[in-house]
């Protein structure tokens, strides 16, 4: 088994209108470092991509990544021609990881632009090292930025940062520190949904030592994907058993969704479902379980509470107008 540590820049439309929609970020280079089961240093690998989509070097790329198109033009490859250099590189199952959330979308995003092979059929497993640091470092919940990492941990800084190649690097000596200290942080997978689940059996359950995760298929709209039996159900995720509803699902927004559900054993569940949209116009969901403290029952009712309200004095005013509107 092998780590992939990895890091992309892209540039973009330099102007709104000029934006490809099935490609809003083009990528231009691809850094990585392999590390082994032993954190080894196994290999490298660092290559420029000429662009073909967004030929003008939006301000802002040539401004974090400082390389203009005259290198890139120069020195880069086509695209497809350099990822299928890079996956070989890569081998047989590795583990990606990467500094965030973002990359391992955007190579999919490019790589299905150019008709490339998918990844995978569903979720893509992944290690956050940023949520790692955050987790072994800060309170589980703080997000620093990369450069700030390496000044926390006194990591000698003898490559300049914003090039894919050098954050990788830095990326790989931050994971390393982290193993060394919690190697159990491991365990905190975090998943991509570029490819998003076809069916229930590609769907993900995964449960943590603080929390449980599910990923749902696509449903047509957000009534029918709280209707689903499993989006809708609060079985707590550390005993299996079912956990009742105490504050059954509701939504301020149509976006985040609630619930307090109750194991006689473990207590309160708070439950939290985000809907995301597909690129179909499909929507999915990601679920999270959590134990909470009473606390928390009281804000999510008082949440609730406000909720209603504010729904009762739209539909009075929107009464009131109505009845206005007919004298």
């Amino acid at each position: 088994m092998d780590y992939i540590v990895l890091d992309l820049e892209w540039n973009q439309a330099p102007g709104k209108f000029d934006k490809d929609t099935m490609l809003p970020f083009e990528i231009v280079e691809i850094g990585a470092v392999k590390l082994n089961s032993k954190f080894e240093k196994t290999g490298e690998f660092n290559q420029l991509i000429k662009p073909q989509i967004y030929k003008t070097i939006h301000y802002m790329t040539s401004k974090i990544v400082q390389v203009d198109k005259e290198v890139l033009d120069e020195e880069g490859r086509p695209f497809v021609e350099v990822c299928s250099e890079f996956l070989e590189w890569c081998g047989n199952d590795p583990i990606f990881c990467i500094w965030g959330t973002l990359d391992l979308t955007e190579l999919q995003r490019n790589m299905c632009y150019y008709g490339m092979e998918e990844l995978t059929n569903g979720p893509l497993m992944y290690f956050d090292i940023q949520k790692f640091f955050s987790l072994t470092y800060d309170d589980g919940k703080l997000r620093r930025n990369l450069e700030s990492a390496v000044d926390y941990l006194g990591i000698e800084k003898d490559i300049p940062f914003h090039r894919a190649f050098s954050d990788a690097y830095y990326t790989a000596k931050v994971f390393r520190e982290i193993d060394r200290k919690m190697p159990e942080v491991e365990k905190y997978v975090s998943y991509d949904v570029f490819m998003i689940p076809q069916s229930e059996n590609e769907e993900v359950h995964a449960t943590f030592k603080t929390y449980a995760k599910y990923i749902s298929r696509e449903f047509p709209d957000k009534i029918s994907a709280m209707a689903d039996k499993e989006v809708n159900s609060t079985r707590c995720y550390i005993c299996g058993r079912k956990a009742p509803k105490k504050i059954d699902w509701f939504s301020a927004n149509g976006k985040h969704y609630y619930c307090i559900a109750y194991c006689w054993r473990h207590g309160y569940i708070k439950g939290k479902a985000r809907m995301k949209k597909a690129d179909d116009g499909n929507v999915y969901v990601v679920k999270t379980l959590k134990r909470v403290p009473k606390s928390t029952v009281k804000e999510i009712k008082e949440k609730q509470e406000r909720i209603r309200q504010l729904r009762a004095e739209k539909r009075h005013r929107e009464k009131q107008e109505s009845m206005e509107n007919k004298d």
